[in-house]
């Protein structure tokens, strides 16, 4: 019993962090404003070679640790995988390293219904 209240505790936890950290976009609110911001897909290469969001950037969650200083802190951050997980968890560790204007594209790419450019 005691297990499953530590868990609920910090599921909750986590769901409030994420929620400080990023802001989830509906498809139209991530068009509005992407083209003014850094469009980062969080995908792995094979993905994102697959079909990406048409001038997105590919930094890998696997690899943001080492090149999370190709982002600008100044300008705002879009990000997004194909579900929305990868890219939350992408958010909170920029947040942690002192970024703050960052969303996310609800859904992930796997709803993304806009303009595609696959290799």
């Amino acid at each position: 019993m005691a297990v499953i209240v530590v868990l609920l505790v910090y599921a909750g936890v986590q769901a409030f962090r994420l929620k400080k950290a990023v802001t989830n976009l509906t498809q139209e609110q991530f068009i509005e404003g992407y083209r003014k911001a850094q469009l980062i897909d969080v995908r792995e290469p094979k993905e994102f070679d697959a079909g990406h969001i048409l001038g997105a950037r590919n930094i890998p969650s696997s690899q943001l640790r080492q090149r999370f200083k190709e982002i600008r802190p100044d300008k705002p951050v879009y990000l997004y995988d194909q579900n929305g997980a990868r890219s939350a968890r992408a958010a909170m560790f920029l947040k942690k390293k002192g970024y703050t204007q960052l969303n996310q594209l609800q859904g992930g790419f796997k709803t993304w219904t806009g303009k595609i450019k696959s290799k």
